[in-house]
């Protein structure tokens, strides 16, 4: 095989996210150090956002989602294709496929479960062969919940001589606005589980991406309106935990283990204290509640998508994703009832700002920072890349990695 004359190709670069990804890397990787492109299916939309952001020198390619023969070429040129394109569940599989198969690595943001474990069935076997790292949730989801679960029992592991089986994350505060693609990923699985029953029973399982053999029976907990001791506040549902928790347990069963057999993970949203948290905490339960009744009845979805929810190619705008953050603390206990907490925050908006700077280093990380004798295959962040990742994340993308003591 030929080397590759990128180290990273960007698919996807025209999408909300892909744009500002795109910004970030031309304002990011000035020193030559990764040499990087473009890639998407307009080329016309392509050279328009090269001219608005200036650059000067960064190749395009051109390739539609589905052309198998032009993907494989692109994936030629490069070590990592890192993919922004989506819903992925309706425009992913095509690229995935091409690089589990030829070698080339690959990266993207999704939140899809029911996609990502299809992609693991089909292909993963092909991808230990060509020795091809796939990664799927490298944005919001889900690397703060990922790596600041593998952060945390790296410091217990070395503090207590255990790694925690108990974990609870708690989201602090979040600040920014809701992309209209995250919103078209929403509404295209909701539809998948109106119309399967298998794949309703499948989206309860909290081990569905792990491997088949992993052999967990704990019980996790589902979060609803309570009080929790811990953070002396008011809790409710965080709409991430659903995919945020399967790739916790996969990075556990991948990793051998490590967090337990009996590894309990639970994510929610702190709400305040008094009548008003708990109010609050009611509320947020009862929005997502009705947010996925109203998608999955089509009378209602069809009212959302055409008046209410953003559509794909809208969100937060440079403001907002300037002025937004996040703030997310994990409280872990040991089997001997040793208790050990940290704290994970970003300097963006967390769904596009803090995302297209999370998803730029990663794929850095997978062209850069891994050996090749890493074996090919469906990796977690944590669980391919781990510290190294860590290391980018707080020297270029804005995040912070930190024990809070006492």
């Amino acid at each position: 095989m030929s080397t590759p004359n990128f180290d990273i190709i960007l698919y996807g670069a025209t999408s909300f996210v892909g744009q500002i990804m795109t910004r970030y890397m031309h304002e990011t990787f000035t020193d030559g150090s990764i040499k990087w492109a473009i890639a998407g299916r307009s080329q016309s939309k392509l050279e328009k956002v090269s001219a608005e952001i200036g650059l000067s020198g960064i190749e395009i390619f051109t390739a539609d989602a589905k052309d198998e023969a032009a993907l494989s070429a692109m994936a030629a040129q490069t070590k990592v294709i890192v993919s922004t394109v989506g819903p992925y569940a309706l425009y992913g599989e095509t690229l995935v496929k091409v690089c589990a198969q030829s070698g080339t690595h690959y990266c993207d943001l999704t939140g899809e479960p029911q996609w990502i474990r299809k992609m693991q069935e089909i292909y993963g076997e092909a991808a230990q062969k060509s020795g091809a790292h796939i990664v799927h949730c490298c944005g919001f989801d889900s690397i703060p919940s990922d790596l600041g679960v593998h952060f945390l029992q790296d410091h217990a592991k070395k503090k207590y001589g255990q790694t925690c089986n108990k974990i609870d994350m708690r989201v602090i505060s979040m600040k920014g606005g809701a992309s209209g693609g995250t919103i078209a990923s929403m509404i295209n699985l909701i539809k998948e589980a109106s119309k399967d029953k298998e794949l309703r029973k499948e989206l309860m399982d909290p081990y569905s991406l792990c491997p088949p053999e992993h052999g967990f029976t704990a019980r996790q907990a589902v979060v609803k309106t309570a009080y929790d001791e811990n953070y002396g506040a008011w809790i409710g549902p965080f709409i991430m935990e659903g995919i945020n928790s399967r790739v916790v347990h996969r990075s556990n069963a991948l990793s051998g283990k490590l967090y337990g057999d009996d590894f309990l993970y639970q994510e929610a949203m702190v709400t305040g204290e008094g009548g008003r948290g708990r109010r609050r905490a009611k509320m947020t339960g009862l929005g997502m509640g009705a947010l996925m009744a109203g998608i999955a009845f089509p009378p209602t979805r069809w009212v959302m998508e055409t008046f209410i929810l953003p559509k794909p190619g809208e969100g937060p705008s440079p403001e907002d994703q300037n002025n937004g953050s996040f703030d997310l603390v994990f409280l872990g206990t040991t089997p001997n009832g040793k208790s050990i907490t940290c704290r994970v925050t970003g300097d963006r908006d967390p769904g596009y700002g803090s995302t297209a700077k999370m998803l730029a280093q990663a794929a850095a990380c997978i062209a850069k920072d891994i050996p090749k004798s890493m074996k090919g295959g469906f990796w977690t962040p944590a669980t391919l890349m781990g510290n190294k990742l860590i290391k980018r994340l707080t020297a270029y993308s804005g995040l912070t990695f930190e024990i809070v003591e006492d």
